[in-house]
């Protein structure tokens, strides 16, 4: 069952265009021009009920927008959108209830306070019954590791902690849906690992909906079974992790480890070659190529061990994303050479 519905949904901005030169800013007081900016262009999508699903594009592309929308945050320019059957920008108290947001950039919590009197504010706003908050918050605390940190002003607490408490206030009301924006930016490894193996517990427990947003392909890797991708305020993918490399990369990584005999002179010319560190040499090759390469190598040289892998998903995002952007760059110009 579909828990979240988007249909033609678009958000527009007009956003003034000042000019350079005292004179023309002087001439904008009286007539001012304007530009169009289509932050969501017209997105179709379908999210299924305990789905977790990564929703990614570059700087500007439209995530956090869309975001923005299904929240209730802001209105539309055109098209729909149900989430559990809400229209999220009515804003509702019932629908209220049933979402959470969370922010990398965005604190909910007060600054001077601990975090514990924030969730008890949360309690009464949300009206959840004492016995409950209780029970959720022990056992997110407890899962989360924070329970000595409850009563620490949130200013003292490291980013890292602030994190997680952000993620209990979230959760305190037993969302049935999370919308998740850039979660673990700024992270240190060692905390964004303990954010995703979290997320991941939760949602598996909870069967809950989750939308999130995010740079680093890590948080993808561990989280997400689909994707997808936005750019230009369009979605350019929508598929499992894996259709990703196949649509959008068309290398692999050989590693080849060769004897201690073996010289590695002859590799240093060689265009695919990526790394040489003896006694390894790690090659980037087209995958029609990898048995052909591979074939000639083995029969030439005493291979002690072969490692062919995808390239890194940061690499294949970034060529995905790349793609996209040559796209659009052809498309204007037809359009010019056409308008001419």
């Amino acid at each position: 069952m579909a828990i979240i519905e988007i249909e033609n949904l678009k958000k527009s901005y007009r956003v003034y265009q000042k000019k350079e030169g005292i004179l023309a800013s002087l001439g904008g007081l009286f007539k001012r021009e304007y530009r169009e900016i289509h932050a969501v262009a017209g997105i179709d999508l379908q999210v299924e009920q305990g789905e977790f699903v990564a929703f990614l594009g570059p700087n500007g592309a439209g995530k956090t927008t869309t975001l923005k929308l299904l929240s209730g945050v802001i209105n539309p320019s055109s098209g729909s959108a149900k989430v559990m059957g809400f229209t999220p920008w009515r804003r509702e108290n019932a629908y209220r209830r049933k979402f959470a947001l969370v922010m990398g950039q965005k604190n909910q919590l007060w600054w001077d306070l601990p975090a514990n009197e924030s969730f008890r504010l949360h309690q009464h706003i949300y009206g959840v019954d004492p016995t409950e908050f209780k029970r959720t918050q022990d056992e997110i605390t407890e899962l989360l590791n924070v329970q000595h940190l409850l009563g620490q002003p949130v200013r003292e607490l490291s980013l890292g902690e602030r994190m997680k408490m952000e993620l209990i206030a979230a959760l305190l009301h037993r969302p049935e849906v999370l919308f998740l924006d850039e979660p673990t930016i700024g992270l240190d490894v060692v905390a964004q690992h303990n954010i995703q193996q979290f997320l991941k517990h939760y949602q598996q427990e909870r069967k809950i909906t989750i939308l999130l947003t995010s740079h680093y392909m890590k948080d993808v890797a561990a989280l997400c079974k689909r994707v997808v991708i936005i750019a230009d305020g369009l979605i350019q993918y929508d598929g499992s992790l894996e259709g990703i490399v196949d649509r959008f990369s068309s290398d692999k990584i050989i590693t080849l480890q060769l004897a201690e005999t073996e010289s590695f002179d002859d590799f240093q010319n060689l265009d695919d070659v990526i790394e040489i560190e003896p006694p390894k040499v790690k090659f980037r090759v087209q995958r029609d190529d990898v048995p052909k390469l591979l074939s000639r190598i083995l029969a030439s040289r005493n291979v002690e061990d072969i490692i062919v892998e995808d390239p890194p998903l940061e690499d294949v995002i970034a060529s995905a994303f790349s793609q996209v952007e040559q796209n659009r760059s052809d498309a204007d110009s037809l359009h010019a050479e056409a308008v001419s």
